[in-house]
Parts: C-alpha cells; sequence; structure tokens
C-alpha cells in the first residue's frame, strides 16, 4: 500500500483531531445524509476517509452497516475503538479500491479522501466509489471550494495548476505538544465537481453550499468554504 503524506499528520493528531471545531457536527451532517441518501437501516455504507469514525459510528448507531476505509493506521485504530455494532475499519488506499457493487451508498466528507489525494487521484477515488455501489445506489463527497480559498485563504499558497491549496500550519497532538506541518488540500468548483461525477460514470444530482453543522440543500455560493455533491450510479 502506497505511503501517503497525511499520515504522520495523523499520527501525531491522534484523538486530539476530534478537538477541531469542525468535527462537532457530526450528527447533523449525518441526519441530513440519512434523509438525502435514501439509507433505511440494514442499509450498507463505504465511508472512503474516514478518520476515527465519527460518521461511521453515527450511522451505525442507526442500524446503518457501515465499512471504513482510512489512509492512517492510527485513525483506523481509534474508529474501532469503542465502534458500535455494524461498524467496521480497515486501512486502505482510497486511490486503489477493491469494492465492486457491494454498497447502497459510499461518502467522502471533510476531505478525508477526496480532496487530498491530489487533481488526478481525486478521480481515481470518485470512480472507485461508484463502482463499490450497486446499481441505483448514492454517492455524496464533500470538496473544498476554490472560490472560498483563492478569497479568503490568505495564509495558503493557491496553484492555479492544480487548483491545490498549500498551507504551513500547526497541529497538537492529545498532550498539546506542537508540530509544524503542511497541508495540501485540492480544491474545487461546483461545475468541475458536476464533471467529475459524469467522468466517474455517476449521474450527478446537486451541488450544494455546506458548513461543518449545518448541511442543507442550499445553492453553491462562491462564499461558501464547502460543497456537498450527491451523485447516482445509474440503474
Amino acid at each position: 500500500m502506497s505511503d501517503h503524506w497525511f499520515e504522520p499528520i495523523a499520527e501525531h493528531l491522534g484523538s486530539a483531531y476530534l478537538r477541531y471545531s469542525f468535527t462537532k457536527g457530526t450528527e447533523q451532517e449525518v441526519a441530513f445524509l440519512v434523509d438525502q441518501l435514501g439509507l433505511e437501516p440494514g442499509a450498507r455504507v463505504l465511508d472512503v476517509g474516514c478518520g476515527p469514525g465519527r460518521h461511521a459510528h453515527a450511522l451505525a448507531t442507526r442500524g446503518i452497516e457501515v465499512h471504513g476505509v482510512d489512509i492512517s493506521q492510527r485513525f483506523v485504530d481509534l474508529a474501532v475503538e469503542g465502534a458500535p455494532p455494524g461498524a467496521t475499519f480497515e486501512r486502505a488506499d482510497a486511490r486503489s479500491p477493491r469494492f465492486d457493487a457491494e454498497f447502497d451508498a459510499a461518502v467522502s466528507l471533510c476531505q478525508g479522501a477526496f480532496g487530498l489525494v491530489g487533481p488526478g487521484a481525486d478521480e481515481e477515488v470518485l470512480a472507485g466509489m461508484a463502482r463499490a455501489l450497486r446499481p441505483g445506489g448514492r454517492v455524496a463527497v464533500s470538496a473544498f471550494s476554490s472560490y472560498f480559498s483563492v478569497k479568503y485563504q490568505t495564509d495558503a499558497r493557491f496553484d492555479a495548476a492544480t487548483a491545490t491549496a498549500s498551507e504551513r500550519t500547526e497541529v497538537k497532538d492529545e498532550g498539546g505538544t506542537p508540530k509544524a506541518v503542511d497541508l495540501h488540500t485540492t480544491c474545487y468548483t461546483p461545475r468541475e465537481l458536476l464533471l467529475l461525477a459524469e467522468r466517474a460514470g455517476l449521474e450527478p444530482v446537486a451541488v450544494w453550499s455546506v458548513e461543518p453543522g449545518a448541511y442543507g440543500r442550499n445553492e453553491p455560493t462562491i462564499e461558501s468554504a464547502e460543497f456537498l455533491l450527491l451523485a447516482t450510479r445509474p440503474g
């Protein structure tokens, strides 16, 4: 399995990842996704880039079977700890998926995988999620906005050729020990997300503006930090 630049960051962060404010809206996000994806108890969901498992855990408590994959073994170990029945996890590379028509839905949220692997590899991630779906299954993918990054991320360097925002920042572990790290996030416009979905063999449903803990069917704007793509596998 290939290594990824995010692995040592996740190793340092550990459970401190869940202290960040953007992780506090899990219940609202999952409630919205359950409704929009048409999920019922017993449905199977693939969580790509699951991190410490916050969305997977919340889905499993609703009677949904979830399988989470993440490149970071530290995050996978954290996800396994205290996981409710119905939630399983493994270390796997989202760029090399192995699933075929096994799931009713697939999600990649909060730049867990999609957005962290580079623009070319993001296409591989989305195509792999599409293959993992049964016919009629749905995909939900969140992505950082190019518009927002250029306008507001003044501390980041935005590469126009790859639409990737790079920044030097500091993260702290559970004990508060800081570590300087480089973060690289590929950003998108709504039109790019729709085109990527089509290239992956999906039928786009919508792209909405969302915020952590405030997912909704909001029209895309240039002021939104994130977009949420919803698409369906034909059939």
